[in-house]
């Protein structure tokens, strides 16, 4: 079972990120960085495509039996390479 946060929510809404193109880029989308340390369950940073194609970054926690979206954003160029799965130095 995935579950969004209230924090995610809002930010879907800010940045006109819908839940569908949130459900196909995690359903279509590959971890690109791994957060083992994150508290209070460890996470991960995906990167998938809306369906209309638009690049996402979704940060999900794994929670054993569920998994929780914390939140997601659309890759800043100017953070990010061109490829959007390594960060820019």
């Amino acid at each position: 079972m995935v579950f969004v946060t209230a924090h995610a929510n809002e930010r879907f809404r800010q940045r006109g990120i819908r839940s569908k193109d949130i459900r196909y880029a995690v359903e279509n989308g590959e971890i690109i960085e791994q957060y083992p340390d994150d508290y209070p369950y460890p996470s991960c940073l995906i990167l998938g495509m809306s369906a209309k194609m638009k690049p996402i970054h979704i940060v999900m926690s794994d929670e054993g039996n569920s998994s929780r979206i914390i939140t997601a954003y659309y890759p800043d160029m100017e953070k990010w390479e061109t490829d959007l799965r390594t960060r820019k130095v």
